[in-house]
């Protein structure tokens, strides 16, 4: 029911990742390689991602210096929290040209507009009729719908099939030939098509290979940013926490989070005459390739979030504690929209495998339940970027500027940490640096909705919590997903609203004598354990999604010198 890992294999992965990339290696003939191997080398060559003489280390290996690496994990201090924009999005959404999607990506992107996005990126599965057909198809229609829809920042992204793990974002900035690097991305790593789903050491150290070429197409140019999001990252236990810290560690500027809360929120709404649904479709149990050290709770959501961010003192807090950034997203991750009239016209069983991708969905008539809500509709990843555009957005992402809702549950988040030495206070994803024996201050602003959710009500914001974690620095085990010193400093009710619709908090931390992080989460307090504050667990087949909101915001580190 569980594999067994070797401690010693993943911390030195880096470190042979020339052993297992042979069609990478300049001094491996051709004759010499595996007929497999050589069809990705020829496959490079036909792309001219690669030349042959540069298919070696230089390009495959590990070397994390350069162009990549100029862009920090963290929002530098110095810079006013006031001059950027908050951008909503969603990067988690499929169309027609997935293997289980439905929807064309005009109508995801009117639906997103209509939702009050700003930023989406499409991301169908990866697989093999994926790669052979529709990656182009998709490209149309992505260009079709950035002309039509001009305020709408669209990537093309990919759903790929991390070798050896679970689901991930995957996407490139626009400004240069992403297809190409996409399509060659996916045909060398993704799991369904070269067959590395299946846990084990290899796959986990090919997953490692793919983020580190991402890393050098950056640094030679080919493409100008990348970024990787692990998505529903409790779902079936497949994402052990040594991988998590080693794609963090591998390729920081790329893989820089998780999804705090799944996709599918309204799969776990009560339905006369229905089977119950589990919110998130978290309603798994360990399986073969499932990390045996995760107790059966994770394999739930508490509050629609995934357990690895819902758990106070858990996976995102044993991270933090490393005193590295790691951030967490939310999205819809929709496949078909619940009361949509749409529905998929029918096809014969080899369509997809045949075509990749669908014809458009037809109107039936009547509206359908489905698990999903649109892009927007309930789900929002909020990023602070002082640019409207591709690359802002991405560098937004990256530095962890970001803070998710539910439901529309608040309008806006505005949080500052001031230490001693700063002109302008640290926010979203930052770090104050302060003397020891010095206060740190932490200001804390929230817009509360003024639009009713799709329940039809104004959500009303209950209760918001301070979280304070120690950093302790890099663990001993890297499977490690505790982190014992993380508590609620203080939990603040909102009153009555300041003139400019703001309610305003704030909080002083005096003292500090050794390192530490805040983070923030808020709810409408309907459901949370009995006695205390947490979130509940829930329930499968009774999880009516509107009526359990949250939001929860990254952290801002404060470095003690």
């Amino acid at each position: 029911m569980g594999r067994a890992h070797h401690h010693e294999h993943h911390h030195h992965a880096a470190d042979r990742s020339r052993d297992l990339l042979p069609y990478a290696d300049s001094s491996v003939a051709d004759g010499d390689l595996r007929p497999v191997d050589l069809r990705r080398r020829q496959f490079l060559r036909r792309l001219g991602l690669v030349g042959a003489a540069a298919a070696g280390a230089g390009v495959f290996g590990g070397p994390l210096a350069g162009p990549a690496m100029a862009a920090s994990q963290h929002s530098r201090p110095g810079i006013d929290p006031r001059r950027y924009q908050w951008l909503a999005g969603d990067h988690h959404v499929h169309t027609q040209y997935s293997y289980d999607g439905m929807h064309t990506v005009m109508q995801q992107v009117e639906e997103g507009s209509k939702h009050r996005l700003d930023w989406m990126v499409i991301t169908d599965h990866g697989h093999t009729a994926h790669e052979k057909y529709a990656v182009d198809q998709t490209y149309a229609d992505v260009l079709a719908a950035r002309d039509k829809h001009r305020d709408m920042l669209l990537w093309q992204g990919l759903e790929w099939n991390v070798p050896g793990g679970e689901h991930a974002t995957v996407f490139f900035e626009t400004s240069k030939d992403e297809l190409t690097a996409l399509r060659a991305f996916e045909k060398l790593f993704d799991g369904n098509i070269n067959g590395t789903n299946p846990s084990s050491d290899a796959h986990e150290a090919l997953a490692l290979d793919g983020l580190r070429w991402m890393s050098a197409q950056v640094d030679k140019g080919a493409i100008d940013s990348a970024l990787m999001i692990a998505n529903h990252p409790s779902r079936n236990g497949r994402y052990s926490p040594h991988e998590m810290r080693a794609y963090r560690d591998t390729a920081p500027h790329i893989a820089v989070g998780m999804e705090g809360a799944p996709g599918a929120q309204n799969d776990g709404m009560p339905v006369p005459g229905r089977d119950g649904g589990s919110r998130g479709g978290y309603g798994n149990s360990p399986g073969t390739d499932s990390w045996p050290g995760f107790p059966m709770e994770a394999y739930r959501t508490w509050g629609g979030f995934d357990w690895m961010t819902a758990k106070l003192g858990g996976m995102w807090d044993s991270m933090l504690a490393e005193g590295k950034g790691w951030w967490i997203t939310t999205n819809s991750d929709i496949h078909r929209a619940n009361g949509s009239p749409l529905d998929r016209p029918p096809v014969a069983d080899d369509w997809y495998a045949d075509h990749g991708g669908y014809p458009d969905p037809v109107d039936t008539g009547a509206p359908h339940f489905y698990a999903d809500f649109w892009p927007g509709q309930f789900s929002r990843t909020v990023v602070g970027t002082a640019r409207r555009n591709f690359r802002g957005v991405m560098d937004g992402i990256r530095s962890g500027r970001v803070w998710v809702g539910m439901g529309g549950l608040i309008d806006g988040l505005d949080l500052r940490v001031s230490g001693d030495g700063h002109d302008y206070p640290a926010t979203l994803g930052g770090r104050v640096s302060v003397r020891r024996g010095s206060d740190v201050k932490v200001r804390i602003a929230i817009r509360p909705a003024t639009r009713p959710g799709g329940h039809g009500e104004i959500p009303r914001l209950a209760r918001v919590d301070l979280i304070r974690g120690a950093v302790t620095g890099a663990v001993a085990d890297r499977d490690t997903f505790t982190a014992p010193d993380v508590s609620v400093a203080e939990s603040f009710e909102p009153g009555r609203r300041a003139q400019d619709g703001q309610v305003v908090f704030t909080h002083t931390f005096r003292n500090v004598r050794e390192p530490f992080y805040i983070r923030l989460r808020g709810t409408d307090g309907k459901r949370h354990v009995s006695g205390g504050i947490e979130p509940l667990m829930d329930v499968n087949g009774d999880a009516d999604p509107w009526a359990d909101l949250w939001f929860y915001a990254n952290p801002v580190f404060v470095d003690v010198r």
